[in-house]
This record gives structure tokens, sequence and C-alpha cells, in this order.
């Protein structure tokens, strides 16, 4: 009499769906683009993916490079509108496209903080990377705009570049944002690119004054970066993602922290010759200094969230305050 064995389904080596790994689990749901695998997103959480804090960093350079404009030879109201317009869309954009990337690839099934909508399952993959790619589309409309009015049509290349920076932060094969260059890129296009280049659209000219703010907002954009690493340290560490802080080290980090913005309000003294009312922009200091102690001391993810949230409000009231400066 024939007997038959029943043996038991071996899993493949690597299934992320058997895998006891948290992260690769996500991962697969996350790229599955099934609503069904992910909860509905409500509109707070849409808003809480759209990073809204993060948005200080998009205002400020604009207000500093209309500020210089305007002093040099007279600001131009639609283009200045308009260069807000890029720079907020394109931020709205990156923070929905670091949602999608980083969820399908698994970090932030292992990050501290806010759920995030694919990482987490509010939202399907594809949704979350289709709301990204229709704000990079109208931030790119706008920045189109901008070429017509201003008539430099060689900036498309500038924009174009603009747009690969913001995708391959966490997007593509090998993201920059994973191999530790997060922070050099925010202060190059949060700072002089985008102070510089909102000066130069409306007078064709690049002031002294536009490449000394373009250096402070962008020292803010990579203080505001570095601490929120500095929060993700271990867990970007366990998701293999060699940010600055998990390069430097955590003590290294925060010191260096603390030398971003010390430097930045260093260069404000260089507006406190030119313009009376520069001195004032020190008062940002009551939230900066706070700051730079809880940063040096946080043991905690909360600390270091709020330590996040006030750099943010730092970045923002420092380069509204000089441009205020600036212009009157």
């Amino acid at each position: 009499m024939a007997t038959t064995s029943k043996k038991k389904p071996r899993s493949r080596p690597g299934n992320p769906a058997r895998s006891g790994n948290p992260a690769a689990r996500s991962g697969t749901a996350a790229r599955s683009g099934n609503p069904a695998a992910a909860s509905r997103a409500t509109a707070r959480d849409w808003i809480a993916g759209a990073r809204l804090r993060t948005l200080t960093l998009a205002i400020a350079p604009v207000a500093l490079g209309t500020a210089i404009a305007f002093v040099t030879e007279g600001y131009d109201l639609p283009i200045a509108l308009l260069s807000l317009a890029v720079a907020v869309l394109l931020q709205i954009g990156v923070n929905y496209a670091n949602d999608y990337s980083d969820g399908v690839r698994g970090t932030d099934a292992v990050r501290v903080g806010p759920r995030r909508l694919t990482g987490g399952g509010l939202a399907p993959a594809r949704t979350v990377l289709t709301v990204a790619l229709v704000f990079f589309g109208l931030g790119a409309a706008a920045g189109l705009a901008v070429v017509v009015l201003s008539g430099q049509y060689w900036l498309l290349i500038v924009g174009a570049i603009a747009l690969a920076a913001a995708w391959f932060y966490t997007g593509g094969k090998k993201p920059y944002g994973y191999s530790g260059f997060g922070e050099l890129v925010a202060f190059l296009f949060f700072g002089p690119v985008a102070v510089i280049g909102t000066t130069y659209v409306q007078i064709g000219e690049v002031p002294l004054d536009a490449i000394v703010a373009g250096v402070i907002a962008g020292l803010f954009a990579a203080a505001v970066m570095l601490v929120n690493n500095i929060r993700d340290i271990e867990q970007d560490g366990v998701a293999a993602k060699r940010t600055l802080a998990v390069r430097l080290g955590d003590r290294a980090a925060r010191i260096l922290f603390g030398v971003l913005l010390l430097v930045a309000f260093g260069l404000v003294g260089y507006f406190c010759v030119f313009y009376v009312f520069a001195p004032f922009v020190y008062f940002a200091l009551l939230l900066a200094a706070p700051v730079v102690l809880i940063v040096l001391t946080a043991r905690t993810a909360g600390e270091l969230v709020l330590a996040l949230k006030m750099t943010s409000a730092a970045a923002l009231v420092t380069g509204v305050s000089l441009a205020a400066a600036i212009a009157f």
C-alpha cells in the first residue's frame, strides 16, 4: 500500500512576506499599490504627510531674495509670488516623495515620530507617489512661468536639477540621502540657490547680500535636516540609511548642529554693518539658543522632535526678520 507524506512548504529565502523583518513586511504592503493593503488616510493624515513645518525653509529664502532685490533695484511682485509658489510646491512634493520612497524601502517601519502615509499603511504607495508627482508638476509649471516672465531661459537647467535633487534624496537605486549628503544638498538648494535665484529672476543681478543671506538660510536648512536625522539615528542605522548623523555619530552630530546655528548668527553680523534694523534679528536667539541646549542634552525622541519644531520656527523668524531689516 502506497503511502504519501505531506511536506511542509518551505519559505523562500528573501521573501519579505514571510520575513521576520518588519521593515520588509511594510515594504511589501506599500509596494502592492492595492487600496486594500492600506487603510484609508484622513485629511489630517495627508496634511501631516505634507510636513507643513518644513515650509519655513521654503518661505525664508524667498523673503530674503525679494528683500534684497527690493533694496537693490526694486522687486517684481508676480515673479516673487511665483518664486514662493515654486519653493512651497516643490517642498511639499519632496515630502510626499520621501514618504513614498522611504515607505517602499521599509525604512519608515523602524522610525520614530508620526506615522507615515506609505510606511504606516495609511495610503497605497501609488497614491502617495501620484500626489508627489502632482506637486512636482505644479512646482515645475510655476517655475516655467518665472522663466518666461524673467526671460532667463537657461534657468530651465537649474529647475531640472532641482527636480532631480528632490526625487533622488530618497528615490532611485542610490539615493544621496542614504549616503550622508542630505544636509549638503539642503544647504545648497534651500540656501544660496533659493536666495540668489529669487533675487536674480527679479533684477538680473547677484549682489553680495544675496550670497551671504543664502548661506544663512542654507545653514538653517542643514540644521533642520540634521536634527531630524539625529532623532532617527538609531533607526536609520538599523535600516542601513547612512545619514550624516549616522556617519558622524551621535555626539559629533549634536555638536555640528550647534556650529551650524552659531555660524548662521555670526553671518547676521555682516548685515548689522549696513542695515540699522539688522541687530533686532538677534532676538531670534531666544528660540535658537534653547534649541542648541536641547539638542546637546536631549535623551528622548520627544525632546528632539521639539528641537526640530523650534529649529524650523527659528529659521522662519530669522529669515523673515532679516528680510524686513533689509527692506526697511
